[in-house]
């Protein structure tokens, strides 16, 4: 079984995280910045400039003047958590990249994983910690 010729490039990998969100961030050096969202251009996957400046500010923070090609693939999540959770592994990629980045991207927050999740429901409540009404008589 032949390989195709793009998995012999030199990539970059982290994962990000935030809430149930998780995103495979793969960083490639090229000619031209892309950006590709589950197969998907950046702008299609995340319609709001709010969320595509949200995945760009690792790279402004950085002030990092390379140019990449940025692969990311996301499971769950919304999608506000989903753009958190791919700034998280770019930030992370780009402190592999060069470890000199990690103080600035470090001090802007990026490198913290924000670990609130959703309670899970309990046997018995309504919801995690609402219980049903209670009536005297």
């Amino acid at each position: 079984m032949e390989r195709d010729t793009k998995s012999k490039e030199k990539y970059i990998e982290a994962v990000g995280r935030r809430k149930t969100s998780v995103a495979r961030v793969r960083m490639t050096e090229a000619t031209k910045f892309s950006f590709t969202v589950n197969g998907k251009e950046l702008e299609i996957y995340f319609p709001t400039k709010e969320l595509q400046n949200t995945l760009r500010e690792a790279f402004d923070k950085s002030k990092i003047t390379e140019k990449f090609k940025v692969t990311a693939q996301i499971v769950g999540g919304g999608i506000s958590s989903q753009a958190w959770a791919v700034r998280h592994g770019i930030a992370r990629a780009l402190v592999k990249h060069d470890e000199t980045l990690r103080k600035k991207v470090k001090e802007a927050g990026f490198l913290k994983r924000d670990p609130r999740m959703k309670e899970r429901r309990k046997f018995g409540l309504k919801k995690a910690r609402k219980a049903p009404q209670w009536s005297k008589r």
